[in-house]
C-alpha cells in the first residue's frame, strides 16, 4: 500500500510518545458555536503523527469526542446516526455486554462517568511535570480565551518509578507494553511477533483497516464508519477505562496460594499472566526469568503457543494468552487477527514495594487505552470473550485471572505436568483483582475531520 498521510492523522494513534506523563482532561460543551470556535483553535495544538525530525516535543497534546460531544457540536443527524451503534450508546450502556457488572457497574463508577456529561477527552503526555502543567494551562487558556469548553475533571498518570528508576510497570509488578501490533503503513521500529502470523511461521503487518477507518481491513473489507468518508478517513475510535488495582488483596492472594505451589511465588504470579514479572514469556522460559529474552527485540515477544496445546508452559487461561491467542486456535492465526488492539495509556498513583502496607483504598491502577477501528468487533468481543469468559480455550465460564470480573467464585487453573516444580494447580475463590471505575467510547478524528468540526463543514450528502 501507499503511505500513509502522516499529518493528517493523530500522533496517538500511530505513536506511543513513550513520554512517562500524562494528563487527561474531560471537557463539557455548552455552545455548539462557541466549541466550534475552541476546536478550530485547538488544531494548531494537536500532535500529528508527522515524524520528529528534530527530535521529540517536550509534550504532545490530542482530542477525541464521545457521541454525546459530536452531537453537542450540532453535526448532522444523518452523520450522527451513521456511526457504528456501540459508540451511539457509549461504554455504559453496554456494561451487560462487557460484564461490568457488580462491583463494576456503573452504578459503582467515579462521579465523572455517571452523570453523561463528558463531550471530549484531551490527552496530554510531556517528558517532564513541568511540561505537562505548562501544556495544560496553556490548553486551559484556549478555552478560557474561546469560552468553548469547561474541564469537569481530569486524571493524571505516570510511569512507575521503582527504586528511582522510571519503568514500564504496573502496580502488580508485571512489566508491561510488550504487544502492541504493527499495522500496514505505520512506520514504527517493529519486533517478530507483534503482527499476524503468515502461513511459514514469519510475522507480517496486519492490514491498516484494523487501526484506521479509511483503509482495508483483514476481511479485505472497509470498516463500519460515519459520513462523509472524508469525516471518518484517517480516524479511529478508542475505548478509555480507569482500572483500579486491589493491590492488597492481590497480594494476599499471591502469598497465600504460593505458599502451596511447588513452582514458588515468581513462578506462579508468571502463570496467572504468562510473562514473568521482568517480561519474560513463560512459553521460551519456563522455569525462570531470562533478561536476554527480554531485552532482545527479536525474541520478546516472538513465540506462539501451538506447541504448548495443554498449557503445561503457559497455562490456557493465562493474560497474554487470552488477550492475544496467536496461533492457539489453529488456521494459522487467522482468527485472531481481526481481534487484535492497539494499547496506550498509563498507571496512576503511586508504587508501593512489597515490603510497605498497602490497602485497597488507595488510588492506584491503570489507564487502559484502546484503539481500534471496530470497537464492538475488536475490543468488546476481547473484553465479552476472552477476559469474562473461556470457551474459546476451551475453559468454560472460567476468566482472565487478575482482569477478570470474578465477584468470588472464579477458578483458575494451571495446567502442568509431572515436573516437581511444575505441578497442575487450582486458584480457587477468586476475588476482583481489578474493579472499573468509569470510561466512555471516543472517536479519534484525523486533523482534516477536526477542520471540518472547527469550521462547521461536516455535510453527510
Amino acid at each position: 500500500m501507499s503511505k500513509l498521510n502522516e499529518t493528517d492523522i493523530q500522533g496517538f494513534v500511530l505513536r506511543g510518545y513513550n513520554m512517562p506523563f500524562a494528563r487527561y482532561l474531560f471537557l463539557h460543551f455548552e455552545d455548539a458555536g462557541r466549541a466550534a470556535t475552541f476546536i478550530h483553535r485547538l488544531m494548531r495544538e494537536v500532535t500529528t503523527g508527522q515524524r520528529w525530525d528534530a527530535g521529540k516535543p517536550p509534550s504532545t497534546v490530542n482530542v477525541a469526542f464521545t457521541h454525546r460531544g459530536l452531537s453537542a457540536l450540532e453535526l448532522p443527524d444523518a452523520t450522527l446516526l451513521s456511526f457504528p451503534v456501540e459508540f451511539q450508546q457509549g461504554m455504559k450502556k453496554r456494561a451487560a455486554i462487557l460484564g461490568d457488572t457488580g462491583r463494576n457497574s456503573p452504578d459503582s463508577w467515579d462521579e465523572l462517568w455517571r452523570d453523561d456529561r463528558v463531550h471530549a477527552w484531551l490527552g496530554v503526555n510531556a517528558s517532564s511535570p513541568e511540561a505537562l502543567n505548562a501544556r495544560c494551562a496553556d490548553m486551559l487558556n484556549v478555552m478560557r480565551e474561546t469560552n468553548g469548553a469547561i474541564l469537569l475533571d481530569a486524571q493524571d498518570a505516570a510511569s512507575l518509578v521503582v527504586n528511582g528508576v522510571s519503568t514500564t510497570k504496573e502496580h502488580f509488578g508485571y512489566t508491561d507494553g510488550f504487544g502492541n501490533p504493527d499495522y500496514l503503513g505505520v512506520e514504527r521500529s517493529s519486533q517478530p511477533g507483534q503482527g499476524k502470523l503468515t502461513q511459514n511461521g514469519a510475522w507480517a503487518p496486519l492490514a491498516t483497516g484494523e487501526l484506521l477507518l479509511g483503509y482495508a481491513d483483514e476481511a479485505g473489507e472497509l470498516p463500519v464508519a460515519p459520513v462523509p468518508h472524508i469525516l471518518a478517513s484517517n480516524g479511529t475510535f478508542m475505548v478509555y477505562r480507569k482500572l483500579h488495582q486491589n493491590l492488597a488483596t492481590f497480594r494476599a492472594y499471591l502469598d497465600e496460594h504460593a505458599a502451596l505451589y511447588a513452582g514458588g511465588k515468581e513462578k506462579l504470579a508468571a502463570k496467572f499472566i504468562g510473562r514473568w514479572r521482568d517480561g519474560t514469556p513463560i512459553e521460551l522460559s519456563p522455569d525462570t526469568q531470562d533478561q536476554s529474552i527480554t531485552q532482545d527485540p527479536a525474541r520478546s515477544t516472538n513465540f506462539t503457543f501451538a506447541a504448548d496445546p495443554a498449557g503445561t508452559r503457559c497455562p490456557m487461561g493465562a493474560h497474554v494468552r487470552r488477550v492475544n491467542p496467536r496461533d492457539a486456535f489453529g488456521f494459522d492465526g487467522k482468527l485472531i487477527n481481526r481481534r487484535r488492539i492497539t494499547r496506550r495509556g498509563l498507571p496512576y498513583g503511586t508504587w508501593t514495594p512489597e515490603d510497605q502496607p498497602v490497602n485497597d483504598n488507595e488510588e492506584r491502577g491503570v489507564i487502559f487505552i484502546a484503539l481500534n477501528a471496530n470497537i464492538s468487533r475488536q475490543f468488546e468481543f476481547v473484553q465479552q470473550q476472552w477476559i469474562n469468559y473461556g470457551n474459546d480455550a476451551r475453559l468454560g465460564n472460567e476468566k482472565d485471572m487478575l482482569m477478570g470480573n470474578h465477584t468470588g467464585h472464579g477458578r483458575f487453573f494451571v495446567q502442568g505436568d509431572t515436573t516437581p516444580t511444575n505441578p497442575p494447580f487450582v486458584c480457587s475463590d477468586l476475588p476482583n483483582f481489578v474493579e472499573l471505575r468509569g470510561g466512555d467510547y471516543f472517536f479519534l478524528p484525523s486533523i482534516t475531520a477536526l477542520g471540518m468540526i472547527g469550521m462547521g463543514l461536516v455535510d453527510p450528502r
